[in-house]
């Protein structure tokens, strides 16, 4: 390991077991349950398992921990594969199962009976709280002494689906009066009546991720189990089964503290909630926390990982602003996106003086910031679309924009003065009425005279209509975990649909893997799942101001 720089205390781990010898490749795991779609939290375990096999040359596999078969569903095995994909990482052929290992991990539990090390239990679920004991109590289990061709015969009889479910479990024989409660002699398999989504009804008693995990990250070969720390108290448990089972091999595990984010819940239950209650429009509506929700929103694989990488990785659990998140994408997208005009709430702009039969075109930059972007043309002629809010009729001190009399710079084209508008039966202003300074062609004026405001604006004769959708926080408050009831935290402005809106007419090429920049709006691209050829939906992924950035 010379010359390398370890970024974080689980990679001075890993640097010290290599020079010690206790592992020449490193092998790590991403351990996903199946029940539930990938967020951002799992983002930062699984660019911690891929990445750190990646800064030491070693490998990572992806192991689906369907253990528990009433939540499994192949459904989210495809949409957790497709988001590691989308992230950049892979595990070439070590793809897994937890439920692959059934077969071994029934033996391993043989043995530990045989060693006199496990027991059937009768407990039932109020009697096995009740004899839990506490700090000053040790547990009770009046079956711990059962005879070991006793508990064999049990154990098998479990298996093959003699006894009500609830009515028995495996214990491990360990330390009924430890301080660590997971030591207590914990649960080790249990008995469930529900069809596996891969294993059938083959199986009727199941692993606990406690007994199942160690055994499968053993039998895999890997070298340093990474995981979230509220298994740090589980872990000598961890050690406890891989020292006491004849396994090929015996990994280490490292925790690290789990990702929070403020204005969000990360927990699959509270998600699940929302999306059965249709408080979201799925698990991809672009304000949940799920990879394919920012996937959707124009979340770029190469912003979620730079801020994983910035967040770091810690041994005490802390919150990251959202804005943090917003920041990352900002900063990518400021130097990668094309600027295109998009007007979001239009009305209709007539240049008094312009020829009505003409129409010209104007070159504009598509990114500032990258001039291999190169430059595209857009059009123009008398009738035009501006930005609503871009036009008072009388003016507030400090108003920079277009109003009676007062002059603005159309962006790359003219400078106009505004002579008029008419309105509508309500007052509403419908349309607006300028002269086209001539001698301004590209914006500048020959008489030197300065114009503070400049204005984007759309050829009302070949713009195309879109819906554009802006999305705000979820949750109106920053910690909704804390709150009573999450549910009634939810902000009802966190989506507002705008239809009608007037394009550029180079948007109407544009795909799902572009991003833009709407001048003076935000970063949006299309959406995946609404969009289509005849209907264009723009997703806001983040607006162009970064308060975030500004605090700091």
């Amino acid at each position: 390991m010379e010359n390398f720089t370890p970024n974080n205390f689980i990679e001075e781990f890993i640097v010290e077991d290599l020079e010690k010898g206790k592992c020449e490749k490193i092998h790590t795991r991403f351990p996903p349950e199946p029940n539930g779609y990938l967020h951002i939290g799992h983002c930062k375990a699984l660019c911690i398992d891929f990445g750190t096999a990646e800064r030491f040359g070693g490998i990572c596999n992806l192991r689906m921990d369907d253990t528990n078969p009433a939540k499994e569903d192949a459904e989210y095995v495809d949409a957790i594969k497709e988001d590691i994909h989308w992230l950049g990482f892979d595990w070439d052929d070590r793809f897994y199962y937890g439920s692959d290992y059934f077969a071994q991990t029934y033996e391993y539990a043989i043995e530990l009976i045989k060693k006199g090390l496990a027991y059937v239990c009768q407990l039932s679920a109020d009697e096995f709280k009740s004899y839990r004991g506490d700090l000053k109590n040790p547990a009770v289990s009046p079956w711990r002494d059962r005879p070991i061709e006793e508990n064999l015969d049990l154990f098998e009889r479990m298996k093959n689906g003699e006894f009500p479910e609830g009515s028995m479990t495996l214990r491990a024989k360990i330390d009924l009066a430890s301080g660590n409660f997971n030591m207590r002699d914990p649960v080790i398999y249990r008995i469930r009546y529900f069809k596996h989504h891969r294993q059938g009804d083959r199986w009727c008693i199941y692993p606990m991720y406690d007994f199942a995990h160690p055994i499968q990250d053993a039998i895999e070969g890997i070298t340093h189990s990474l995981c979230s720390l509220e298994y740090e108290d589980h872990r000598p448990l961890y050690d406890w089964v891989i020292n006491n089972v004849s396994v090929p091999s015996h990994p280490r595990q490292i925790e690290f503290a789990r990702l929070g984010i403020n204005y969000t819940v990360m927990s699959k239950r509270k998600l699940r909630r929302l999306v059965e209650e249709k408080r979201v429009s799925g698990w991809d509506d672009p304000r949940m926390p799920t990879l394919c929700a920012l996937r959707r929103r124009g979340y770029t694989p190469t912003a979620i990982r730079n801020f994983c990488e910035r967040i770091g990785v810690a041994k005490v659990p802390s919150t990251v602003e959202y804005g943090f998140l917003e920041h990352c994408l900002r900063e990518e997208l400021n130097a990668t996106a094309r600027r295109v005009m998009t007007v979001l709430r239009p009305v209709n702009l007539t240049l008094n003086n312009y020829p009505e039969d003409k129409t010209e075109l104007f070159t504009v930059e598509n990114n500032p910031e990258r001039a291999e972007d190169g430059v595209r043309e857009v059009s123009f002629s008398r009738d035009l679309y501006i930005e609503s809010e871009d036009f008072m009729e009388v003016p507030v001190p400090k108003y920079n924009r277009l109003f009676v009399g007062g002059e603005v710079r159309l962006k790359g084209a003219y400078i106009i003065k505004c002579t008029g508008c008419k309105k509508d039966e309500n007052g509403v202003v419908t349309e607006i009425f300028a002269d086209c300074d001539l001698a301004t062609r590209g914006g500048d004026a020959p008489d030197g005279r300065k114009v503070k405001g400049t204005i984007h604006w759309v050829n009302a004769r070949d713009c195309v209509d879109a819906e554009v959708r802006l999305y705000g926080n979820l949750f109106s408050v920053p910690d909704p975990d804390a709150q009573e009831d999450f549910i009634a935290c939810l902000n009802p402005d966190s989506l507002e649909t705008l239809y009608g809106c007037k394009a550029e007419a180079s948007l109407a090429n544009a795909s799902v893997s572009d991003r833009f920049q709407f001048m003076r709006t935000g970063y949006f691209c299309l959406d995946n799942r609404d969009s289509t050829q005849g209907r264009l939906v723009f997703n806001r992924a983040v607006a162009l101001k970064d308060s975030w950035a500004k605090m700091k």
